[in-house]
């Protein structure tokens, strides 16, 4: 009786390898250690650059700064950056609701297939990507003569470089959001369908609502994704300053003509949209954590 209550108790205390603020039992070394690591690799691959592009464009005084970046050709580049970025997200953001919406919530033939299809820029090049447009829409292309009959450009033009831009960036919402949907199943639409909802209503009072954040979070890493794209837009564009140069082909001309100054600038403009773009999706991360422990504490345990 007396070695079950013992073997009780030890069962009860914890081990002393395991504090209640642990995860794990790993010694505090080998914590230091991993974080140290993970502190270094962030110090290195991405703090360290981000400090030389800033030093590169203030290294000649904040008045050749502000001149590099209010340089007609620059701002040109800024404009079509963001033109290009945000027809992109709503262009992905109505594919990939729809997408996900069909996933999710119905079983029809060939969903494996479309499942595919949307992982397919994350498997292609996107100078591949790029080339493809050219074969298609180029002068000598597919399309080409008709385009060129009815006066319509699409190549070394801004829909060639929207198109570009899609096509690389619209994974990233229907990716958020088709695990997220496919978790929290259909029984909220069916109670609402149930209780004399339509479609429409059901969508934009359940559906939506619950996958906000999801949703929110695909399109902040969308528009990231855009606004930094080079390589499918560099084949498409023509290099053509002031009409069809985004922000990071902007910098790799200036980098080439070696005005680094005006390179680095440019630069640090394009790192600061990507700043923004990080607090952005924090303040997503953070509030959707936030709801989640709402949520959970009012069904309790």
């Amino acid at each position: 009786m007396a070695g079950a209550t013992h073997l009780k108790a030890r069962r009860g205390r914890p081990s002393p390898t395991h504090t209640p603020g642990n995860t794990t039992a790993e010694p505090a070394a080998v914590r230091l250690a991993l974080i140290g690591l993970a502190l270094g690799f962030l110090g290195f691959f991405l703090f360290v650059p981000l400090a030389v592009v800033f030093t590169g464009a203030l290294k000649k005084g904040l008045s050749l700064y502000w001149a590099s970046i209010l340089e007609p050709d620059a701002l040109a580049a800024l404009r079509l950056t963001l033109v290009a970025a945000g027809v992109s997200v709503a262009l992905n953001l109505t594919f990939g609701v729809a997408a996900a919406w069909a996933i999710a919530k119905f079983e029809f033939r060939g969903k494996s297939l479309l499942i595919s299809l949307i992982d397919l820029p994350f498997s292609v090049s996107p100078v591949i990507s790029g080339l493809v447009f050219v074969l298609l829409f180029g002068l000598h292309g597919w399309l080409g003569p008709w385009l060129s009959a009815h006066d319509v450009k699409v190549i070394f033009a801004v829909p060639g470089i929207v198109l570009a831009t899609v096509f690389v960036t619209f994974p990233f919402v229907a990716r958020e959001l088709i695990p997220l949907m496919q978790a929290q199943g259909t029984e909220d639409e069916e109670a609402a369908l149930v209780l004399g909802a339509g479609g429409w209503q059901t969508f934009w009072r359940v559906t939506l609502p619950n996958v906000k954040w999801g949703l929110l979070y695909g399109v902040i890493l969308c528009n990231a994704r855009a606004m930094g794209e080079f390589g499918a837009v560099s084949v498409v564009s023509g290099h053509i300053r002031g009409l069809t140069n985004t922000l990071p082909l902007q910098v790799e001309i200036l980098y080439n003509e070696y005005n680094f100054t005006a390179a680095f600038a440019v630069a640090s403009l394009l790192a600061l949209l990507a700043l923004v773009t990080l607090v952005a999706k924090s303040i997503v991360e953070w509030k959707a954590g936030r709801d989640l422990h709402e949520a959970q504490a009012v069904r309790g345990p």
